[in-house]
């Protein structure tokens, strides 16, 4: 757009809005004439009447208020960026608060984390540890963690990590005694250690997938627990099969502590995802962070 038609769109926005050209042309700081001229360029460029005119009042005429609505919507959203481009030149700060699960704090976010606090002393950042199901809205959080398929339809969601995959596995002790299980069907036969989610109450299935085969099982077992750690502390000792992430237990395997089964029916699934509202613009500080924390590529969550 020409520079011409922008200052003609100004001086009419701020007749109609002052209902004078008077009163415009003290707000703007120019003759009463360069504005009725500015004005009478754009109803002539428009090819439509502007503002209805007496010799006592001024006012928009339909189009004109039509026009009014949609400057006031354009010229606020130009003010709020090029306050946010003004605040990009002076060191972000403020305080973020973030809601995720453990795992992902441990294993994808806490890394970049620590090094973004690092480089940037002004931004203070409020971690709450949780299973994830927290409303980050209703909580006023800035950010939440979850995992891909579980992010909110009306958030954003930026990727955190790559995909992750479950693992089923339980003690040799255990093993020793009981036939390992060939297929998912195979588990009714065994003590299933469940996993409660704290926020949810809900016991989460074991999710299954082969080629064109999928399956969701509710598992049976003596013991259900509300922490993953605990679960697997218990496979670890004998009391049966834990279904957990791949990356709790890689230690265990490696050294023998723990066995895996199962395998082939893992499949991959989306990892964590950071997600916030979708708000207009995300103070300068929170864009930082987001940016330091996200993957190369953003997703819509819809």
């Amino acid at each position: 757009m020409q520079r011409e038609a922008l200052v003609d769109l100004n001086a009419f926005a701020v007749v109609a809005e002052e209902r004078s050209f008077t009163r415009a042309s003290v707000r703007l700081g120019t003759s009463q004439s360069a504005i009725s001229y500015a004005v009478r360029r754009l109803e002539d460029r428009l090819g439509v009447r502007l503002l209805h005119r007496t010799t006592r009042s001024v006012a928009p005429t339909e189009a004109g208020q039509l026009l009014l609505e949609t400057l006031r919507t354009s010229f606020e959203e130009i003010s709020e960026q090029l306050s946010f481009i003004e605040r990009l030149g002076s060191e972000p700060s403020g305080t973020i608060r973030i809601s995720t699960p453990e795992h992902a704090f441990k294993t994808v976010l806490w890394p970049k984390l620590s090094s973004f606090l690092m480089r940037h002393s002004s931004i203070n950042v409020e971690v709450d540890l949780n299973a994830g199901d927290v409303d980050i809205v209703d909580e006023r959080f800035d950010l939440g963690v979850r995992l891909g398929g579980e992010v909110p339809r009306d958030m954003v969601a930026v990727p955190l990590g790559s995909e992750l995959r479950m693992a089923v596995v339980a003690s040799p002790e255990y093993f020793s005694e009981r036939e390992r299980p060939s297929t998912p069907y195979d588990l009714s036969n065994h003590l299933c250690i469940n996993y409660r989610r704290p926020m949810t109450g809900r016991v989460v299935p074991w999710v299954f997938s082969l080629g064109n085969k999928k399956t969701r099982l509710r598992v049976g077992g003596q013991l259900t627990f509300n922490n993953m750690a605990a679960a697997l502390n218990a496979a670890r000792g004998g009391h049966g099969v834990a279904y957990v992430p791949e990356d709790y237990v890689n230690t265990d395997l490696e050294s023998g502590q723990l066995e895996r089964v199962l395998s082939e029916w893992c499949a991959p699934y989306p990892g964590f995802h950071l997600y916030y509202a979708n708000r207009r613009q995300p103070s300068a500080a929170l864009a930082l962070l987001i940016t330091a924390l996200k993957l190369p590529t953003a997703v819509n969550a819809a």
